[in-house]
């Protein structure tokens, strides 16, 4: 078995616990064929019936599946997503995992990104993200500040933080693969502050330089002007005031993620946070819109409730 197939192994098995009763459907799109290809040979030795279902790229991330394709996601007991826009934020995928369907999202996988990130002990980020969501789970206020200039404040009082571990095996289960971090919907209205987006962001790579977001009562209230942020405000802005709230605060901690430019790995990054723009409705915020765009940030202090909680991106646990 060589690396590949091992770590698909790893994805359906250990991750997912795909058993010879279940069937399994493949979410694809054009672009992202050859990858979804490969879950689609392997998981037909583990899996009773195996299907592989084709779309149109979507247009953005959080853009609903044809009709077709979000039925039959509703009679499949284990759905992989490997799509090029994140299906993740979307009603289809809710209502699947609401009729008890465990369910992966990959947009963008490469191969090489399932060969790195998916041999990773995720018994070990299980451990960490079980203990960082207690931890942010229990705080009211985050402040996050970097030598690249970003200082911003949030509210997350009475939000739930949510490990991502990728592993799931109980109905209605949902995770990444890649996995690896904590996330939480900051409360709306409440961010203040400048945000630089030094890592990367969807739909923007290789950055030229980092991105200046101003933050004002819970949105994007303005970008520093160069050609890449202003088509980041393109993107978040075409959906209106929703499209532009601060929607998640999230924290890395898969250690064998690299940034590459593709954001399913690069929020997964150890020793990052990321905070998105958009859609936070399926994660215990109130903002529901077909968006969600994530930014990376390097080497970030953050501090809850007035307790350093990371260090220059090191965990302070």
């Amino acid at each position: 078995m060589n690396n590949l197939e091992r770590s698909i192994k790893i994805a359906l098995t250990d991750c997912l616990g795909v058993n010879p009763r279940e069937t399994v459907l493949i979410i694809t799109d054009d672009q992202m064929i050859e990858t979804a290809g490969l879950f689609y040979k392997h998981a037909q030795g583990y899996a009773l019936e195996v299907a592989l279902a084709c779309m149109p790229p979507r247009q953005n991330n959080g853009q609903e599946p044809p009709p077709a394709i979000a039925q039959i996601m509703l009679k499949s007991d284990v759905i992989f997503m490997i799509t090029s826009k994140s299906l993740s934020h979307t009603q289809a995928r809710r209502r699947a995992s609401a009729r008890g369907a465990r369910i992966a999202s990959m947009p963008g996988a490469t191969r090489d990104m399932v060969v790195r990130t998916l041999c990773a002990d995720h018994q070990a980020i299980k451990r960490t993200g079980e203990k960082l969501s207690r931890i942010v789970s229990r705080a009211s206020q985050v402040r996050i500040t970097t030598k690249a200039g970003t200082d911003l404040r949030f509210s997350i009082k009475g939000r739930q933080a949510h490990p991502d571990h990728g592993i799931i095996h109980s109905r209605g289960g949902f995770t990444n693969l890649p996995a690896g971090e904590v996330y939480t919907a900051p409360v709306e209205g409440s961010a203040n502050g400048l945000l630089v987006i030094d890592g990367s962001i969807a739909d923007l790579w290789p950055l030229q330089r980092p991105i200046k977001i101003a933050i004002s009562n819970g949105s994007a209230a303005g970008v520093e002007k160069s050609r890449q942020a202003e088509e980041l405000w393109r993107i978040i802005s075409a959906h209106g005031r929703k499209g532009l709230n601060v929607a998640e605060f999230g924290i890395g901690i898969n250690p064998r993620a690299k940034i590459t430019g593709n954001v399913l790995e690069d929020e997964k990054v150890l020793g990052t946070i990321h905070i998105a723009f958009g859609d936070n409705s399926g994660f215990g915020g109130r903002v529901k819109v077909p968006s969600h765009q994530d930014g990376i940030v390097k080497d970030p202090d953050v501090w809850l409730d007035g307790k350093q909680l990371m260090k220059n991106g090191k965990l302070m646990i």
